[in-house]
Formats: structure tokens, sequence, C-alpha cells
């Protein structure tokens, strides 16, 4: 199955709660949360990973 990960936006000023992010089995191996931005502030040092 690819990894699917939950992740948080952190951002005081963004309404976004949590959003899941689903990836494909090519994703490169060195590939992590920095490369990704918030859908909705656009913020990239505000984002975290759910850990369950």
């Amino acid at each position: 199955m690819p990894a699917t990960e939950e992740i948080v936006c952190t951002n005081e000023d963004c309404f976004l709660d949590l959003f899941e992010n689903h990836y494909t089995y090519d994703v490169p191996d060195d590939f992590d949360l920095s490369e990704l931005s918030c859908p909705v502030c656009g913020g990239t040092d505000c984002l975290e990973q759910v850990e369950l």
C-alpha cells in the first residue's frame, strides 16, 4: 500500500485543521514533509505530520 500521511497546519491565521496526503508507489525515498505547502495558506514551515 502506498504511504498516507495526516498533516496539520499550525499557522494561527489559517483555517485548515487537517488534511490527508496520499502518495503513489513511485515517491522518491528522500521526499519529506518540508517539500509540501499548506493548500490554504501556502505556508511550508507550519506543517506537521500527525503521529498516531
